[in-house]
């Protein structure tokens, strides 16, 4: 348990935002017990609400599980609070700007291979909120099923407070840090690192650089957990000691504040009267985290051939289906090639999955140009894709030497679903418009 304090967003300058961040500590471990209190005595001993919660505080349970899910998948956190977060005003419906939410009904699911550049600057004092934009995705939000992929890019601190009841956001940044201040505390996220922010939980984003740019995975369906290992052991991947969840750190400010709730696929605004980021103490396994994406253990062949991509699994969300993912996450880390005999790029191939890429720095070693930081590629369940002809052709008459794979840091949100874009971005502008052509000019080489 650790000590927090009082804070608002307004009175954060952008260095005492990064200062704060320099000097946090955490939690650590992934689907941890966690318990965490901000001043001494403020969680109670023995029971979960007493009939007096300690120091005034109120005793609220925020689930993010049915009650009656088996342990092992059960999770839920204890919350003890200046205020109940039943003390506000009715909602009313708020502008959804460029974000969308499944079922995507709006246009046909298209088998073309895409490809996007960065989204482009933001008008001034766009903050992480507004600077959400809805590519696509599957399932249905109502009925807890699916994901979608947005991508953000902001260059204001936010003042007002967000959650997200229709799932869990996966925050992938790839320009500029943020210190996420949530109910149970605070979060540094910087590129090369991930935010888990579970469903249903409030947070502020705060700005660290200028701008900030990257990629949010909102999933739908049953929460991210840590994929089973099978015959790789009991080691490796993601290793859940790297995991970090925040120590409690609470906002006890009186005056508005507007609290922004995504339900049902629609924004829904309340001004409150107090923050209702004013949790003092907690506990539970219902908590966000933040991971470091260059701490993945990555498996792969030290024989031959090229390993399937599943083995970069970072985080998973089941479904029905043992094996099936309603979507993964999957980094392509630092690594070391030493196949022999080997085309050691991604191969040549065709999935029953969907495949979203995204790039958070240097270069994909499928693609020599055109994928670039900030921009992403989207491969439909079937449409055949691979390294492009220069790649083909380097990799094939390359000496197979060892080789150190740490010039780019790419990831991927692979879903069960094909992925249905919005309208914005089968239309976007950063939309290029011949990316077939980098599969043009692989030559015939058979020969019998």
């Amino acid at each position: 348990m650790s000590d927090g304090g009082t804070s608002r967003a307004s009175e954060f300058e952008r260095g005492g935002a990064r200062k704060t961040a320099a000097g946090l500590s955490y939690l650590t471990g992934f689907g941890n017990e966690h318990a965490s209190e901000a001043v001494p005595g403020a969680l109670p001993e023995g029971r979960n609400s007493p009939q007096r919660a300690p120091l005034g505080l109120y005793a609220e349970q925020l689930s993010g599980s049915a009650f009656t899910e088996p342990r092992a998948h059960n999770r839920r956190s204890w919350l003890y609070r200046i205020r109940p977060s039943a003390a506000h005003p009715a909602f009313t419906r708020a502008d959804n700007g460029a974000i969308r939410t499944a079922p995507f009904t709006e246009a046909v699911p298209d088998p073309n291979r895409l490809r996007w550049n960065p989204l482009p600057e933001p008008p001034a004092g766009t903050d992480f909120l507004a600077g959400l934009w809805t590519l696509g995705g599957n399932g249905d939000a109502g009925r807890r099923t699916g994901m979608a992929v947005h991508l953000y890019h902001a260059n204001a601190s936010m003042e007002r407070v967000f959650s997200d009841a229709d799932g869990e956001l996966l925050i992938v940044p790839e320009r500029g840090g943020l210190l996420l201040h949530t109910e149970f505390g605070l979060l540094h996220v910087e590129p090369a690192h991930v935010a888990l922010i579970p469903r249903g939980v409030r947070f502020r984003v705060l700005l660290l650089d200028e701008s900030a740019r990257g990629y949010v995975c909102e999933n739908y369906g049953a929460p991210f957990q840590l994929p089973d290992l099978g015959p790789i052991g009991a080691n490796g991947l993601a290793n859940a000691r790297d995991f970090r969840a925040p120590v409690a750190a609470y906002e006890d400010v009186t005056g508005p504040v507007e609290v922004v709730n995504k339900f049902c696929g629609n924004l829904w605004t309340a001004t409150y009267d107090h923050s209702p980021l004013d949790v003092v103490a907690w506990h539970g396994n219902h908590v966000p985290y933040i991971y470091d994406l260059r701490r993945f253990n990555v498996i792969g062949s030290i024989s031959y051939d090229h390993p399937d991509p599943s083995i970069f699994t970072v985080l998973t969300s089941p479904s029905d289906t043992p094996g099936l993912a309603g979507v993964d996450f999957v980094v392509f880390a630092p690594r070391w090639l030493v196949g022999e005999d080997t085309f050691r790029p991604p191969y040549f191939h065709r999935n029953v999955m969907s495949e979203y890429m995204g790039l958070i720095e240097g270069a994909y070693d499928a693609k020599a140009e055109g994928f670039v930081p900030g921009g992403g590629s989207l491969h439909n369940m079937m449409s055949a894709h691979g390294p492009d002809r220069e790649t083909f052709d380097r990799a094939s008459a390359a000496e197979l030497k060892p080789q150190k794979i740490d010039d780019g840091l790419a990831f991927m949100f692979e879903t069960r679903w094909p992925v249905t874009l919005t309208p914005l971005a089968s239309r976007a502008e950063h939309l290029q418009p011949r990316y077939d052509d980098v599969w043009q000019g692989l030559q015939r080489h058979f020969h019998a």
